[in-house]
């Protein structure tokens, strides 16, 4: 019968047999149940090695040339537990910096040797329909993360993504969300990137309005600068898809595995994080392209000063007082404390509506047959003092 795998005392008989003169090594092979190749190899390592000639090898090949070098088996690895990617985007990045393919599956088999896979992960997605600008910067979409709580205290990211290229501007570790400390980030980042031609942002401080108030500080001041602003629908995060997606994407690559100390060490976190999205990771909504790849810095600086608030011919003005309000027709309508103490301009149009602007932007379309528009303040008559307001 054939040798065991633990058969070595038969292959020592064998090939002490075998070496007797005037023995048929071929019958002896047959009676032995091996092939005579066989029989003759375990003559020759038994002359070279010794005993240590006839322990059972490995039938594994001593080279394997389609095997993944050690290096690029590393650098996978590498990615996985730094980004946390699946094997698409970590067979993309290395392709790129490797100058050579690296195959998906070939990545996906190695993380799964590796113990890099939980079993209920997918790297199937789902295609989506997707709406994006067709220009960088046409429209950045701003937003809080949501706060991270560090050893030494709480923080409140502040992102802001290009709706074009997905470039992240801007990831930033705030104190706080007030207009003060929004302001000092945008400052930086339009310096650096330039301005976009409108932002969105939801309907929360320090951008948001209550229903009554058509412009905050911050929003005035971006209008002023020429950025158009707009309001997702309330209740309705998917018109900031793309920021609320950048939101699940720090989470999952980033916060979900890394413990901060301090404001410090978190923003050293995010900035690793921002550049290796912007300019390493690829995104599947771009085909795999980067958002470095399709993204521009703007062409509109940041002015140096505010320009002068002026208005077309046509348009009446009023200047809006310190309560938000402006009066037209013996009446009050509320505008918003964000531009208080500046100048309103007003184009009566068609059947009682009056179109509001400030500086470039309409920021309200008022009725004034609308009798519940709670915007506007209605004079009353009193029998002895004539028009009054009422507050």
């Amino acid at each position: 019968m054939p040798f065991g795998r633990s058969g070595v005392e038969e292959k020592k008989e064998f090939v002490e047999l075998a070496s007797k003169q005037g023995v048929n090594r071929r019958e002896l092979c047959r009676r032995f149940g091996i092939s005579p190749s066989t029989g003759y190899q375990l003559m020759g390592r038994y002359e070279c090695e010794g005993d240590a000639g006839l322990a059972e090898r490995s039938r594994r090949p001593q080279h394997s040339p389609r095997r993944t070098e050690a290096m690029v088996e590393a650098k996978i690895l590498e990615l996985r537990d730094e980004a946390h990617w699946g094997a698409r985007k970590i067979a993309d990045v290395l392709s790129r910096e490797l100058e050579r393919e690296v195959k998906r599956s070939t990545v996906h088999a190695i993380l799964r040797r590796n113990g890099r896979i939980d079993p209920g992960e997918s790297d199937k997605h789902t295609a989506w329909t997707r709406f994006e600008h067709e220009q960088p910067n046409d429209l950045w979409q701003m937003d809080f993360m949501g706060p991270i709580t560090t050893a030494r205290g709480q923080y409140d990211p502040l992102t802001i993504i290009d709706d074009h290229s997905r470039f992240n501007v801007c990831l930033r570790a705030c104190m706080n969300q007030r207009t003060e400390t929004v302001q000092t980030v945008l400052t930086e980042v339009f310096r650096r990137y330039g301005l976009p031609w409108r932002m969105t942002m939801d309907n929360g401080s320090p951008w948001g309005d209550d229903g009554l108030v058509l412009l905050t500080k911050l929003t005035a001041w971006l209008i002023r600068l020429g950025v158009g602003v707009s309001h997702s629908r309330p209740y309705h995060p998917q018109t900031q898809g793309k920021d609320e997606r950048l939101h699940r994407t720090i989470r999952q690559e980033l916060t979900n595995h890394v413990s901060c100390s301090d404001g410090e060490h978190l923003q050293s976190a995010f900035d690793v994080f921002q550049h290796r999205y912007n300019y390493r990771r690829p995104h599947e909504s771009l085909d795999m392209q980067r958002p470095a790849d399709r993204y521009r810095p703007s062409s509109r600086s940041m002015p140096k000063i505010l320009l002068p608030i002026e208005y077309g011919p046509g348009s009446l003005t009023r200047q809006v007082d310190a309560h938000g309000k402006i009066r037209f027709r013996g009446h009050r309508l509320r505008v918003g404390k964000g531009c208080s103490g500046m100048i309103v301009g007003l184009r009566p149009s068609v059947e009682e509506q009056v179109e509001v602007y400030f500086c470039h932007q309409q920021i309200a379309l008022i009725d004034m047959t609308d009798r519940d528009d709670p915007r506007i303040i209605r004079a009353t008559r009193s029998r002895s003092r004539g028009l009054v307001n009422r507050r």
